[in-house]
């Protein structure tokens, strides 16, 4: 679901905040001002200057100050605002975007004589406690507290606000019911009371308040039905309700609201049908009603206004009526995951940008009035019944960015013209009866990052001109018939994360692949003979390699023992011989059906986890694989040392102590100050033996001072093109914002400093892991539910302070490698200054060198490559499946998040997706992870608009305790 910014008059009025003036203040006021500054100490403000009219945002009109902003002056100290109720000429104070944590009472009583004070803003600052009450401030129209932590009811704390316009109380803590007591004038125009704890039904009172243009109570926890009062507020133009329990049907008088431009009702538990007389709403322009529970039919007709319309993820039925999709304005269409049927409507919108269908039951064809939609970006009718070939006039799509036709009953051959769509970046056709050649024409998608053709009828050969699309990340052909060989230059593919290619008649020798692969190498089911080849041990990320079902000879390359990230290796049903080598004990080996293998010990049955340690091989073939390894080791070490795993074990040499150019302290603690010693820092993150643990962009080091504290030290490589920011000062501005950060669940840092060659990052040392190992390595026994629920939490926590910053902080690597662990129930999130120091457009290695790791990131990001909070989201929910699955991000070659949703798609039982050894300790305990896997499943929605906001999953992580 979006999130809206509003643009209500409080902004415009201080749009108004320059600094002018037209002539000198009086001596009182200038007292006054000389009084404030002495106490606010900011460096914002140009003291030197006789003149306050002249100090950045304070605003003089006729020898008197009537507009001051101290917005962003980073002041923690509210103890000043006393002075300021002298200034009786004040119309507007802004204070938002500080660090304040109270508002003294002073400020309520010595300042209610302000009676000319029309604009208060105190967003987006660390308030905390109960809200006092407002006792005069006649004038008061705009009051903004939002972005805060204020608690407790509110009852008649705003009663007296006579004049009141606009109240903005979103993203607090307040609970109990919705306020009623708004203003006596009943002037309220804007309400959002958003992101907080409320409960109950909504008061009667609240449509009384008829001059309401904007009411958004989302993100609480309000139930109940919504009364036919609400066709009261005629004057609405935005009504949002999302994220909340109400119940009942959508009340038919909404369709009065002849104003309303965007009505949000996501994410409730509304039953019943859409309004019929939703098309009478004339000005609307966008309508969102997905995860609901509606059912009933599509409405016959929508408004010429509709811009956006989302009605996913409900039980809606029958057909999409045949001018549904051809209101002019129309531009945005969601209508996935429902029961609809029959065919497409021809009559389209030219307007249309994004129309997704999928998951469905519609039949019929492509109607081939798609060409005129020359503005279509993204096109997805993939599960659904449809039928007829892929028709050539989609090549007329000139935009088309996304294209998913998965999992349908389209036939025919593929079309050449596609092949023209030079901006398409993914591209679905899997799952259908597609038979003929691949075009020659798709190796001119220079854009591409998925290419998914699998499970169809495909012959001929894989055209070598695949191998020069040089973004592409996931190809999978697997399930067709295509024959020849493998192409040369697929080494050349530096992108490439994941290659499927089996079930097909492929044949002839494997070439070498890009030491890029990480999720899957899937060869299985072909006609491939001869040796496996060594050249693969150089694939030092892959996770899975599938060879199985084919016609390998010789022995098992002892070389492939240094795939240090493999979790899964099928060699089954070939014509190896000799001697199984000894792989670690996290590789689930298969190796049934090689009748010449040789064990020195009992034999696996198909998994390693299920046998013990091999006993060691013979001398000989020791020797000669110890020799083996040792060069490929060196081999391997020397070509990906920019690619190294957390897991990698290659001992890495101690490293000369480099020169410290800069180095400054973050923290204003003096034991800090006093404890760290820059030059024995370096010393001690250039020793193996010190290294903590890896992610992908940062290595991590205990470093022990002289005064006996010990820190943790990150490395960044500083030499890395995609690290280059253009000066050393722009990097230590960016880590002195973080540093100033203040959040438990956040490695804030320290101090920081900068060599040639590296950037070296300081942190309290107080880390016993990564959540990673403790999950899924057993380290110290494994986590039981608290302990995980308390991550959840605590994570959840840690990325809402993150989002919720001025400058929202996003994280360009969340993962369970980058969670650790103060104890097992105290998570914080590392790598939070990535996003700030890395620039993507200077990567020369993979998709996910940039986007974080593989199985994290959000589909959306193939065709976006931008890093949002939606996306962050998406890496949040793959945690929480990790964390009531007891699965890895990427599980038998299949990302967790796609894994889960395939149970969902077949209507599974969700116990069966659960980690059984803690599911099965109690009732209470099931119950808690089935309703955290509802939550990572909104989490991990394949749309970034119903993805929930993190401070709305901080609460539902709440109520599900």
């Amino acid at each position: 679901m979006c999130r809206y910014v509003h643009f209500p008059r409080i902004i415009i009025l201080f749009l108004s905040l320059l600094p002018l003036s037209f002539s000198q203040l009086t001596e009182t006021q200038k007292t006054l001002m000389i009084r404030v500054s002495e106490s606010v100490n900011s460096s914002k403000w140009n003291t030197t200057d006789s003149d306050p009219c002249k100090w950045l945002g304070v605003n003089c009109t006729q020898n008197t100050i009537t507009h001051l902003s101290f917005s962003s002056f980073q002041l923690s100290n509210s103890s000043f605002l006393h002075l300021l109720c002298n200034l009786n000429t004040l119309q507007s104070l802004d204070l938002s975007n500080n660090q304040l944590s109270s508002i003294p009472s002073i400020f309520f009583t010595d300042c209610s004589g302000l009676n000319r004070l029309q604009t208060l803003n105190f967003s987006n600052n660390g308030l905390s406690g109960n809200l006092l009450a407002f006792v005069g401030f006649s004038s008061l129209e705009f009051l903004d507290l939002s972005g805060n932590s204020l608690v407790g009811n509110i009852i008649s704390q705003f009663d007296g606000l006579v004049s009141l316009r606009s109240l903005n109380l979103s993203e607090n803590s307040f609970g109990g019911p919705l306020p009623s007591l708004l203003g006596k004038g009943m002037a309220l125009e804007e309400l959002q009371l958003s992101k907080n704890r409320f409960t109950g039904l909504i008061p009667n009172d609240i449509w009384g308040y008829g001059n309401l243009t904007l009411l958004d109570l989302s993100s609480n926890n309000l139930s109940g039905p919504v009364p036919d009062r609400i066709g009261e507020l005629g004057n609405l133009t935005l009504l949002d309700l999302s994220s909340n329990s109400l119940s009942g049907p959508v009340p038919d008088r909404i369709g009065e609201l002849s104003k309303l431009q965007t009505l949000v009702l996501s994410s409730n538990s509304f039953s019943g049908g859409i309004p019929r007389n939703l098309s009478s709403i004339t000005s609307l322009s966008r309508f969102a009603a997905n995860l609901n529970h509606f059912s009933g039919l599509i409405p016959a007709g929508i408004s010429n206004y509709m811009r956006n319309l989302d009605l996913s993820y409900n039980d809606l039925s029958g057909f999409i009526p045949l001018n549904f999709l051809s209101p002019p304005n129309l531009g945005f269409v969601d209508l996935s995951n429902n029961k609809l049927e029959g065919s497409i409507p021809v009559d389209m919108s030219p307007k249309l940008f994004r129309l997704r269908l999928g998951g469905n039951n519609l039949s019929g064809s492509i109607p081939s009035s798609i060409r005129k939609l020359k503005d279509l970006m993204y096109f997805e009718v993939d599960g659904n019944s449809l039928s007829g070939e892929i028709p050539p006039d989609l090549a007329n799509c000139e935009k088309l960015t996304l294209l998913s036709l998965a999992q349908n009953r389209l036939q025919g051959s593929l079309p050449k013209g596609l092949g023209n769509l030079s901006d398409l970046v993914v591209l679905k056709l899997d799952g259908n009866r597609l038979s003929g050649e691949i075009p020659t024409e798709f190796s001119q998608l220079k854009n591409l990052s998925t290419m998914s053709l699998s499970m169809n009828s495909l012959t001929g050969v894989i055209p070598p001109g695949i191998s020069r699309l040089p973004k592409l990340s996931n190809l999978n052909l697997e399930g067709n018939r295509l024959s020849g060989s493998i192409p040369d230059g697929f080494v050349d593919l530096k992108s490439l994360l994941e290659v499927r290619l089996g079930n097909n008649l492929l044949a002839g020798s494997i070439p070498r692949m890009p030491i890029s692969l990480q999720i899957a190498l899937n060869l299985s089911s072909n006609q491939f003979k001869g040796t496996i080849p060594s050249t693969l041990a150089v694939l030092v990320n892959l996770e899975v390699l599938d060879l199985s079902n084919n016609q390998f000879s010789g022995s098992i390359p002892e070389s492939l023992r240094s795939l240090t990230s493999l979790t899964q290796l099928d060699l089954s049903n070939n014509q190896l011989s000799g001697t199984v080598p000894q792989f670690r004990q996290s590789v689930d080996l298969n190796i049934t059906g090689n009748k010449d293998l040789v064990l020195t010990t009992n034999p696996p049955a198909t998994s390693t986890r299920k046998r013990k340690n091999l006993a060691a091989l013979v001398i000989v073939m020791a020797v000669v694989g110890a020799v083996v390894a040792i060069v490929v080791v060196a081999v391997v070490f020397i070509v990906s040392r920019r690619f190294y795993r957390v897991d990698d074990e290659i001992q890495e040499l101690e490293e000369p102590v480099p020169q410290v150019i800069d180095g400054h302290l973050i923290t204003a603690d003096n034991i800090h100050h006093s404890s760290i010693d820059f030059t024995k820092a370096i010393e001690a993150a250039g020793t193996p033996a010190n290294i903590m643990f890896k992610s992908r962009f940062s290595t991590y080091y205990k470093a022990i001072m002289p005064s006996g504290m010990s820190y943790c030290i990150k490395k960044l490589n500083w030499s890395d093109k995609i690290f280059q920011l253009g000066s050393h000062e722009r990097f230590g501005q960016e880590l002195e914002s973080l540093g100033r950060l203040n959040n438990s669940r956040i490695m804030i840092p320290l101090a920081y400093v900068l060599t040639a060659d590296n950037a070296y990052l300081f942190y309290e040392h107080s880390h016993k892991g990564t959540v990673f190992n403790f999950l899924h390595k057993n380290l110290e026994g494994a986590l039981d539910w608290q302990s995980r629920y308390n991550i959840a939490l605590g994570v959840a926590q840690g990325l809402a302070f993150l989002h919720g910053c001025g400058d929202p902080v996003l994280l360009l690597d969340l993962s369970t490698k980058t969670i650790v662990l103060k104890s097992q129930n105290e998570p914080q999130i590392a790598d939070i200054e990535l996003c700030k120091v890395i620039d993507p457009s200077k990567s020369t290695g993979s998709l996910s060198m940039v986007a974080g790791s593989v199985g994290y990131i959000p589909p959306e990001y193939a065709y976006t490559m931008r890093v949002t909070m939606a996306g962050n989201v998406y890496s949040f929910g793959v945690v929480l499946l990790e964390l009531v699955t007891g699965k890895p991000s990427v599980s038998e070659g299949t990302e967790l998040a796609k894994l889960v949703q395939s149970h969902s798609a077949r209507n599974e039982a969700w116990e069966q997706i659960l980690d059984s050894t803690i599911s099965k300790t109690s009732l209470a305990v099931r119950s808690q992870m089935l309703s955290i896997l509802k939550i990572a499943q909104a989490c991990v929605s394949v749309s970034p608009e119903a993805r929930p906001k993190m401070k709305n999953v901080v609460r539902m992580l709440l109520n599900a305790r």
